[in-house]
């Protein structure tokens, strides 16, 4: 795929695009609407009901870099995917089924831990489907369509769970898994190159697998993890944070409101996964990177400035834009990093693994300044380290994507608009 074919037929490529829209909800299992059940159907305590939501969030970040390190081995990475939705659908049966706390913890760590396949699963089947020349704008369109389908799957879990039944948004999931399990499939296994799914062909199309030394003395690396971490550091408790001010007037409509701080960003996702993949491919990753990065900073400004309900509203489209071009870029960046070290996955999983406890520390700090000093202070201290974040891309990290470089450099010199090779 040297010459920018794409392996994958266009079957499968739209298989693939499905499949992100279906997973969307598929990964988080009931997610948020978990609490509302426990609470609602069990009547368990919120001591009770924080153990279960921790144990699905400690096996997520804990699984994430053994997913990659697993993804990187696996023949037939649509398997992993099939193995990943068995998991979660039997964890959600289990829930519902189980009347006892350590049953339905065990099953929430099992949905945490399959959940953690998801991402690296799917970003290995769209690199060896694609290729790296193609990767960018593939990238975006999966991300476009993923967050398509949290739209669409928060809708109908909104639905089943208002007007049928609190257990139908656990059926929902079940029936969403299947569904994955059977669009996976349809992807024939001999268009994934298993070489390019890892990441192990190089420049020349040699095939190499680096040691994980190699790529812990990798300074890119480093660099690029450092900014991810402070960047969900920054961005990981704004959510709450705002969701916490906009119930402090005791106004019967926060839930309403918090919704549609949700919705405002999964919207605004949505065409900006797009652009980013497009502009990543035109124009590099730093740049866009950039942008994405710029953004969070003023979010958190700008939440101090106003306490009225709907422009808070509003600046989630802030948000909209910070996730929607990281959720591209980073895949994008680690691919640079790693290609032609056969460690793509490892390598995503350890960044997703970094940055998982860099927002569970936001949530820990943010609440601590929020007990002592205040909203305000929080949401610029956030704010703070949003900067740094953005402070660090700038100055340390260089542009991954070398071909852009050169183009950009060849039209400085006005040598024409001719189309560079990747890598």
């Amino acid at each position: 795929m040297l010459n920018g074919a794409p392996r994958g037929s266009a079957r499968s490529l739209r298989a693939l695009e499905w499949l992100n829209a279906i997973v969307a909800d598929v990964r988080a299992g009931v997610g948020p609407y978990l609490a509302i059940y426990l609470r609602a159907r069990r009547h368990w305590d919120p001591e009770q009901i924080g153990l279960a939501m921790s144990a699905m969030d400690l096996a997520s970040v804990l699984g994430q870099t053994p997913a990659g390190g697993l993804t990187d081995r696996a023949r037939d990475k649509r398997l992993l995917v099939v193995a990943a939705a068995v998991g979660v659908a039997a964890g959600s049966l289990l829930v519902v089924h189980s009347q006892h706390v350590p049953p339905v913890i065990a099953a929430q760590a099992v949905i945490g831990a399959m959940a953690a396949l998801f991402p690296t699963a799917i970003a290995a089947i769209t690199l060896g489907l694609v290729g790296p020349v193609r990767l960018p704008r593939q990238v975006g369109r999966n991300e476009t369509w993923n967050h398509a389908g949290n739209i669409a799957t928060a809708i109908l879990a909104g639905l089943i769970g208002s007007y049928l039944a609190r257990e139908g948004i656990f059926y929902l999931v079940v029936a969403l898994s299947i569904v994955s399990i059977a669009v996976v499939l349809t992807i024939p296994g001999h268009e994934i190159d298993h070489a390019e799914a890892r990441g192990a062909l190089d420049t020349e199309g040699h095939t190499h697998v680096s040691s994980v030394r190699a790529l812990l003395m990798d300074r890119r690396i480093g660099i690029f993890g450092l900014c991810a971490v402070l960047f969900h550091f920054a961005n990981a408790a704004m959510l709450p944070l705002l969701g916490q001010v906009l119930s402090l007037g005791k106004d019967h409509r926060a839930p309403l409101y918090m919704s549609a701080c949700i919705i405002t960003a999964q919207l605004v996702m949505v065409p900006v996964a797009a652009w980013a993949g497009r502009a990543c491919a035109a124009y590099g990753r730093k740049w866009v990177l950039m942008i994405g990065f710029s953004v969070l900073p003023i979010r958190g400004v700008l939440y101090t400035l106003t306490a009225d309900p709907i422009a808070l509203i509003a600046v989630q489209v802030l948000d909209g834009v910070g996730a929607g071009i990281f959720g591209v870029a980073s895949v994008l960046v680690v691919a640079d990093l790693t290609r032609g070290t056969g460690r793509f996955n490892l390598t995503n999983g350890a960044i997703g693994t970094a940055t998982s406890l860099g927002a569970s520390l936001s949530h820990v700090v943010s609440g601590l300044i929020v007990q002592h000093v205040g909203y305000d202070a929080a949401f610029l201290a956030l704010s703070a380290v949003a900067s740094i974040a953005a402070g660090c891309l700038w100055i340390a990290m260089p542009e991954t994507s070398d071909a852009r470089r050169s183009e950009a450099r060849r039209h400085a010199h006005g040598e024409g608009h001719s189309r560079a090779r990747y890598g």
